[in-house]
């Protein structure tokens, strides 16, 4: 991630100690604020929700159901057996 200066706004966060302390690591390891980490994880958090980022053939995976899709599943749910 590349760090874009941004306006910031000053709030009190509860954080659990080890997403501190991860944070934290990450900022001293790239010379950057630890603010400035948390808010590029946040945001690519968000990002990571928005769009599925796994695709085959050009089309986006979805997340599995439990049940595997076979040409005799298709066929009867077109043919309106289940």
């Amino acid at each position: 991630m590349r760090y874009i200066s941004r306006m910031a706004t000053r709030t009190t966060l509860a954080l659990d100690e080890d997403v501190l302390s991860a944070a934290k690591a990450i900022a001293q390891f790239e010379r950057r604020p630890t603010g400035a980490v948390l808010s590029d994880l946040a945001r690519a958090g968000i990002e990571g929700r928005r769009k599925t980022q796994v695709s085959r053939a050009g089309f986006p995976v979805l997340p599995s159901r439990g049940v595997i899709i076979t040409p005799e599943f298709v066929n009867s749910l077109r043919d309106g057996d289940e």
